[in-house]
C-alpha cells in the first residue's frame, strides 16, 4: 500500500542559487508510476522558468519568461530582432539592477546604449511584428517586417549531407533537455556543419534570441554564412528573427507554419522542415542546398 503523500511543498524557485549565480534547473520530488510496478518516490529535475525584465535607459521595454542564464545574450538578441540596434558598438553594457527587490531577485537587466541609438519606446514590444500579423493578411505582415529588415541577397550554398547531420549535433549540445526534457534549443552552424553556438530555453523564441545575441556580442555578426537550426517548429517570428540576423538558411526538426513559408519565400531565405538524418522537406529556395537530386 502506498501512503498518499504529496510531492515536496517546498518553493521550487531558481532564486535558491548562490549569490551572483543563476540556476537553469531545479530539483523536485515526484512519485513516478509505471504500469505493473506501482509508484516510486524519486527526485526529478525541472527546467527553470522565471521572468526577465529588460530595461532600456531606465524604462521597461519587455518582460520575458525565460530560463535563467545567458541573459545578456537574450537581451541583445531581443534588441537586434526588434531592430533597436544594428552594430555591436551601440550596446555599451548590460547590468543587473543592484538596488531594492530588483537586486534581491536578480531578474531585471538594464541595457545601456550609445546616445545615437534612437529608441522608439511606443513601438518597442516583445512581439511587435508577430502580434501585428493577427488580423492582417500574410502579405501585409511580411511587408511590415521588410520595412525594417530587407530580404537577404547573399546565397549560402550548403550540401544536403551536411544539413542532415545537424540535428544529431544539436541533440548532443542539449544537455539541459537531456536532464529535464522540457527545453527548446537553437543553434548556429557554419557551411561545413561545425557548431558555432547552441542555447536552450523554455521559450523557443528565447533560444533563438540567445543564439543571435551571442553572435552579436562576440563580433560574429552578421550571420550571412550560417545556418540556424531550431528544435521545434519554424514560425513566422523565428524567420523574422533570422532575417534580422541576416541568416539565409533556417532549418527545423518540426513543421513550419504557412506564414513562415510565405515569409521565407519573400525574404530570400531557404526554409527546411522535418529535418532528420535521412530526410528533409525544403519549402523555399532549394537551389542553395546541393545534392537534392534523386539518388544523391
Amino acid at each position: 500500500m502506498i501512503e498518499r503523500i504529496s510531492p515536496t511543498a517546498s518553493r521550487l524557485s531558481c532564486d535558491s542559487a548562490p549569490a551572483n549565480e543563476q540556476l537553469s534547473t531545479v530539483k523536485t520530488s515526484i512519485f513516478a508510476w509505471k504500469h505493473g510496478q506501482g509508484a516510486v518516490a524519486q527526485d526529478d529535475w525541472l527546467a527553470c522558468e522565471e521572468p526577465l525584465e529588460i530595461r532600456v535607459r531606465g524604462r521597461s521595454v519587455a518582460v520575458i519568461m525565460r530560463t535563467p542564464g545567458h541573459d545578456a545574450e537574450l537581451a541583445a538578441g531581443f534588441l537586434v530582432s526588434e531592430g533597436v540596434v544594428t552594430e555591436r558598438r551601440q550596446i555599451v553594457e548590460f547590468a543587473p539592477s543592484v538596488t531594492g527587490e530588483d537586486a534581491l531577485w536578480g531578474n531585471v537587466l538594464n541595457a545601456f546604449l550609445t546616445a545615437d541609438v534612437d529608441v522608439n519606446f511606443s513601438e518597442l514590444t516583445r512581439h511587435v511584428f508577430a502580434s501585428s500579423s493577427c488580423g492582417l493578411c500574410g502579405k501585409a505582415s511580411i511587408e511590415s517586417v521588410h520595412l525594417h529588415f530587407p530580404p537577404v541577397r547573399d546565397e549560402l550554398m550548403i550540401d544536403a549531407e551536411t544539413i542532415r547531420g545537424l540535428p544529431e549535433k544539436l541533440w548532443s549540445a542539449q544537455s539541459l533537455f537531456q536532464t529535464t526534457g522540457g527545453l527548446h534549443a537553437a543553434a548556429l552552424f557554419d557551411p561545413i556543419g561545425e557548431l558555432i553556438v547552441a542555447r536552450e530555453d523554455v521559450g523557443r523564441h528565447n533560444a533563438v534570441d540567445k543564439v543571435i545575441g551571442f553572435g552579436f556580442l562576440s563580433g560574429k555578426w552578421p550571420f550571412s554564412q550560417q545556418v540556424l537550426l531550431v528544435s521545434g517548429r519554424a514560425s513566422f517570428e523565428i524567420l523574422q528573427k533570422a532575417l534580422a540576423a541576416r541568416i539565409p538558411i533556417v532549418a527545423a526538426v518540426s513543421a513550419p507554419s504557412s506564414l513562415a513559408v510565405e515569409f521565407a519565400e519573400a525574404s530570400g531565405q531557404t526554409l527546411i522542415g522535418f529535418l532528420r538524418s535521412d530526410r528533409m522537406n525544403v519549402y523555399t529556395h532549394p537551389k542553395t542546398i546541393q545534392g537534392l537530386a534523386a539518388g544523391s
